[in-house]
């Protein structure tokens, strides 16, 4: 089916397709670029009804999915629960029984009949809550929501993005609960308030700049506690600043109380995060075995290309974590930490270090040139500090893992991930002393969208003595310096703690250097953005490649055993329903165009095996 709203992203800092979409009873739920919710027929597609959100931003426009609440549904039971989720009511004349949550870029919370597509009128005003509320100054781009809300018991929880690099007087990201019915704010965790859940009285606002969490949460209803991926401080580059509350919570997971906001126990996977390491994806919440049996556990990536797998009670890490020293740079007063936190039980995905003998190129002269520019650079392995000569990030910004999150396998304790790997070079420049000319070193910051900073030239860090140049690390060629593949799909055995099974994934059929398509089928491995999909049949499904196709793969070995093309790239993740109708199993994925690929479209396709 067509949704009728096409990404257009000129300049990668526009509209994009990242949806993965909502299956509840006989209805399928869309949500396009601009926040337009569709409900179709889980069997045949057709449109029931469309709610017309068309929300506009000036960047990172997108919808990444739906929460859902049923108020006559039962709740599960808690356990190790500190509270349990507040009892809310509804008036079936008046409320909507069953609704739907999306929150806009634009910074609106929106509640709508899943039943009908009409606005929940009960809900906040006439449908909608305000989320720059008690922000201050929060211009269109410095503040968004670019991930689904999270329906946590009775509580609406959203988190915010802040964009990166552009000033240290930024909006703060705290992270809100809003009652499921009416609204209303039940609770505010500030991360950069000694007391984060401090009540704001009238004309007061959260704490600016400090640490945000835009990337999905997940929430486990036993223990009626929401877990929570959070980035870095603002600005993300230079840490002189922070304080002992960015040091808390910055690149961290927290496990809040989903009734109070109340902190349960928090872990820090980066110190001083000067990388951009944001935590990026849903932890995923799963059991994993140990010595003493199944445990319940907190599993996620990181754009580091690490793997955590905390105790969900506890946040204490299961698999072994060990502080190993890394090297400062040179950049005055920076609080540099003399450790960071590596996950050592588990593998690393494309985040080895790199080497001279790495470096690639689809010519000896692109080869030459790498290698040239690989030596003229700082590079001490992973945790290389930014300074004001030129360092190299690897992975970058990018990742490693990054919003597509993990997908598992319970029944054999597996889970999948998939990554990119795109090194990033960065050098800090010393803004000069104020002229007459121009008394307030008046150069133009960054916009806050996607290309933040890349290849601009000297961008300012705002309220810093710095700018920053930085870029990809690519051959002339504009391809990655380092050999391939430069995205990957793993299976890790939570057993063994070990990788079982790695490929390539993806092609340059549909790409090449200078964005023409070389039309080449061969599994080089390219950057994926998007999740994966794993089914109880043994097959792992991805879409988000840089090549036009969802692929299926033997969850036991990573054979690729069937592919479809699609009409352009994807970037949502896929999911899969059985019909309650005809029992029929669907796998659905949103096609809307590949990463910074020129071809978009508005496509939602459903593959099914043909009945017999």
């Amino acid at each position: 089916m067509h949704t009728g709203d096409i990404p257009i992203s000129p300049g990668g800092n526009g509209a994009e397709d990242q949806e993965t979409p909502l299956q509840i009873d006989t209805s399928l739920y869309l949500c396009t670029p601009h926040n337009n919710v569709i409900s179709v027929d889980v069997d045949t597609g057709k449109t029931r009804w469309e709610a017309k959100v068309n929300s506009q931003s000036k960047v990172w426009q997108r919808c990444r999915g739906l929460g859902y609440f049923d108020a006559a549904a039962e709740r599960p039971a808690t356990l190790n629960a500190v509270s349990d989720p507040a009892p809310v009511t509804y008036d079936p004349s008046v409320s909507c029984q069953k609704r739907l949550f999306t929150n806009t870029p634009d910074g609106r919370l929106i509640a709508i009949n899943a039943d009908n597509g009409k606005l929940c009128t009960e809900f906040g005003n006439n449908g909608t809550v305000n989320l720059l509320a008690g922000l201050g100054n929060a211009p269109d781009p410095q503040y968004q929501l670019t991930s689904a809300p999270t329906v946590a018991g009775t509580t609406v929880v959203v988190g915010g993005r802040v964009a990166d690099n552009v000033k240290t007087d930024m909006p703060g990201g705290v992270i809100r609960g809003y009652d499921v019915i009416t609204g209303a704010l039940r609770w505010a965790f500030d991360p950069r308030n000694p007391d984060p859940n401090h009540v704001l009285a009238p004309g007061e606002t959260y704490r600016r700049s400090s640490a945000n969490s835009w990337a999905p949460m997940s929430y486990d209803a036993a223990m009626n506690t929401v877990f929570i991926p959070m980035g870095s401080s603002s600005v993300d580059l230079w840490g002189a600043n922070r304080l002992p509350e960015d040091h808390k919570y910055a690149t961290s997971i927290l496990a809040l109380d989903a009734t109070t906001g109340h902190l349960r126990w928090v872990y820090q996977t980066v110190h001083n995060d000067l990388w951009d390491f944001d935590i990026p994806m849903q932890p995923s919440l799963i059991n994993v075995p140990t010595k003493d049996g199944q445990k319940p556990a907190v599993v996620f990536g990181t754009k580091s290309g690490q793997i955590f797998v905390l105790d969900r009670l506890t946040g204490k890490p299961i698999t072994t974590v060990k502080e190993i020293p890394v090297p400062k740079a040179d950049i005055p007063n920076e609080q540099y930490s003399a450790t960071q936190p590596f996950s050592v039980g588990m593998p690393q995905i494309g985040a080895g270090p790199l080497h001279e003998s790495d470096m690639w190129g689809a010519t000896p002269f692109d080869q030459l040139v790498c290698r040239i520019n690989f030596r003229s650079m700082r590079y001490t392995g992973l945790f290389t500090a930014p300074g004001t000569d030129t360092s190299l990030s690897f992975p970058g910004s990018l990742g490693g893992m990054n919003w597509g999150s993990i997908s598992s396998d319970p029944n054999n304790d597996l889970i999948f991930v998939n990554d990119m790997r795109l090194g990033l070079w960065v050098r800090m420049v010393p803004n000069a002393p104020k002229s007459g000319t121009d008394p307030h070193n008046s150069q133009k910051e960054s916009d806050g969208g996607e290309s933040v900073n890349a290849g601009m030239g000297a961008v300012p860090l705002g309220g810093t003595p710095y700018s920053v140049v930085k870029n990809r690390f690519m051959s002339p060629l504009q391809i990655p310096c380092q050999k391939p593949p430069f995205g990957t799909l793993s299976a890790v055995s939570l057993k063994t703690h070990k990788i079982l099974w790695q490929v390539p994934v993806g092609t340059v059929q549909d790409t090449g250097p200078f964005g023409v398509k070389m039309h080449m089928k061969m599994p080089i491995g390219m950057p994926t953005l998007g999740g994966t999909l794993a089914t109880k049949g043994g097959l792992v499904f991805i879409a988000g490649t840089q090549d036009y196709y969802l692929r299926a793969f033997d969850s036991s070995t990573g054979k690729e055993v069937w592919k479809a093309r699609l009409p352009v790239g994807s970037q949502g993740g896929p999911m899969s329903y059985i019909s309650p109708v005809t029992h029929r199993q669907y796998v659905v994925v949103s096609v809307g165009g590949a990463r910074q690929s020129p071809d978009r479209g508005d496509y939602v396709i459903a593959f099914s095996l043909n009945q017999k």
